[in-house]
């Protein structure tokens, strides 16, 4: 998906639409649309980004189309507007679904013509803009609801690109583990890294079911941060990760589902090694249907080097070690 968004990048300056949830990284995916143009000669202009969630009232039509001197109580001096800003350079409105009617039908303009009226203003401004949107919502529903245009919409829709939630993007954990370290050297000097022992355990924990990553890239890059900000002598051990798994499950329990299940795994005495292994394997089991799916599930490498596997038996003599069983989990 990111070769064809940057194929479309440099070679068609139409809109695009970015969806996704917060924090799956649409501004960043926008910017860097930004940067591919630029660095061909296709642009000249500014990166202009806003978060339309920040456009509230009379002046969400100013902040956006700029205003003539007087057009408002206070407004002692022409105002350009964002529009006007990104002229030969690239537009991103985040959250564009928050913008009024108004507002929209405006940029539909603006977008099928390149000339907007500023406010209290009868001659048109040209802008030669490109728009990038970002959205966590579905606009075909907010058209059927009546909250967004339709025609605008189907102007967006040329080039929509659907960035998924980090928890479905599992490949993309562990380089973003080291991207991160990366960029909290490169942001305070100090350079941090993380021994095998705790990138394991850390990954262990993100990549089972209790990796929630509510915020996407935003909990990802603030884990890393209080992890390397915490690491003594500049090396994240396995006792930092413990640390930062408990906070995170303080942080993420709103975003979950707390049933008497958990409390049973909870009640148990672990080291946080077993506690997060079994944690995985109890989730397994309770989305399977019986005893030998779970333990396909399981085993499926390891099963495929023996002759003979009987994956019903070896997990329940795993869970017999915790005092589990089957039946237990699945009432």
């Amino acid at each position: 998906m990111v070769e064809e968004i940057e194929l479309v990048a440099v070679r068609s300056g139409d809109p695009i639409l970015l969806q996704g949830p917060t924090g799956a990284g649409k501004g960043r995916m926008a910017r860097r649309i930004y940067e591919l143009r630029k660095s061909r000669h296709q642009l000249i202009g500014e990166f202009v980004s806003v978060n339309c969630a920040t456009l509230r009232g009379d002046l969400a039509m100013s902040n956006l189309f700029g205003h003539v001197r007087g057009a408002y109580t206070g407004s002692l001096k022409d105002r350009p507007g964002l529009l006007k800003t990104a002229d030969r350079g690239i537009l991103f409105l985040d959250e564009i679904a928050e913008l009024g009617l108004d507002e929209q039908a405006m940029l539909l303009k603006a977008l099928e013509d390149g000339t907007f009226f500023p406010v209290g203003s009868d001659t048109e401004i040209h802008s030669d803009f490109q728009l990038i949107a970002g959205t966590n919502r579905d606009l075909a529903e907010d058209c059927q609801q009546g909250r967004f245009r339709e025609d605008l919409l189907a102007r967006l829709n040329l080039w929509t690109f659907h960035l998924p939630a980090l928890r479905d993007r599992a490949e993309d954990l562990e380089p973003n583990l080291d991207f991160e370290l990366r960029a909290f050297a490169l942001k305070t000097g100090e350079r941090v890294r993380i021994n095998q022992e705790a990138r394991r355990l850390w990954l262990r924990f993100a990549l089972s079911s209790e990796g929630l990553f509510p915020g996407n890239f935003r909990d990802l890059n603030a884990s890393v941060v209080r992890m390397a900000t915490l690491a003594l002598d500049g090396i994240i051990d396995e006792k930092n990760v413990e640390q930062e798994i408990r906070r995170l499950r303080q942080n993420w329990a709103p975003f979950g589902q707390t049933t008497k299940k958990d409390e049973l795994l909870d009640s148990l005495e672990l080291d946080s090694f077993d506690r997060i292994q079994l944690r995985e394997v109890v989730s397994v089991c309770r989305q399977s249907r019986s005893l030998a799916e779970a333990g396909r599930k399981l085993f499926e490498v390891s099963r495929q080097k023996k002759s003979t596997s009987n994956d019903s038996d070896r997990l329940k003599k795993y869970l017999a070690r915790f005092g589990l069983d089957w039946e237990v989990l699945q009432i």
